[in-house]
């Protein structure tokens, strides 16, 4: 039985925290061949796919709540193929978070069971030279399967940082999610560098 054609849209959460790992997850949809051939002439990004209806008012991680958030992973979880990896802070540390990225898209990628005949990426993230791929700039706000991607990163990466929290409680980790705000610094003030913080995001403040 011939399979069908999938895309993958990709995107990450956790680039720019001070501590814990980066998330890069991906979902996938069926594309029919027609729409696919419509897509590769016109570049459209509101191209429909399987179950495209049941994103249609999806949006970016970013702009929505908590709840909302969790609302929307049971959806595409149920619906769409979609997958996470976590890269660790020392991987960050000895790569890179450039590298690390990259790195996080590779391995979403090869979770699923198919090559896609396209992979969509949020930002200036890239899949390896052997996928053919499409980077749009704010692609988390303007492609519904990157926003899926986007939701499920986030979701997972809130959830590993609230269960990170119960080891390393002191930091509060389950409240800012090991960004930057003016309560972690505080904590790191107080207590220190954890096991979990990305040293080589942290070395101005490791004093």
């Amino acid at each position: 039985m011939k399979k069908h054609r999938i895309i993958i849209g990709v995107d990450e959460a956790g680039r720019g925290p001070l501590a814990g790992p980066l998330a890069v997850a991906a979902a996938a949809t069926e594309i029919s061949n027609f729409q696919f051939l419509i897509f590769k002439k016109t570049q459209n990004l509101n191209f429909k796919f399987k179950n495209s209806k049941l994103l249609k008012n999806i949006k970016d991680s970013k702009k929505l709540s908590a709840g909302k958030r969790e609302y929307w992973e049971k959806i595409i979880k149920k619906n769409f193929e979609s997958h996470y990896v976590f890269v660790s802070h020392k991987t960050i540390d000895r790569i890179g978070i450039n590298k690390a990225t990259l790195l996080g898209v590779q391995r979403v990628l090869k979770k699923f069971s198919q090559k896609p005949v396209l992979v969509l990426l949020d930002g200036l993230l890239r899949a390896p030279d052997d996928y053919k791929q499409k980077t749009i700039i704010k692609g988390d706000e303007k492609v519904p399967l990157i926003s899926a991607a986007s939701i499920i990163a986030k979701v997972a990466r809130d959830k590993k940082m609230v269960k990170l929290h119960k080891k390393f409680s002191q930091y509060c980790f389950d409240v800012h999610k090991g960004y930057g705000t003016m309560m972690h610094y505080k904590k790191i003030k107080q207590n220190g560098l954890s096991a979990i913080h990305r040293k080589s995001f942290c070395k101005k403040l490791d004093k």
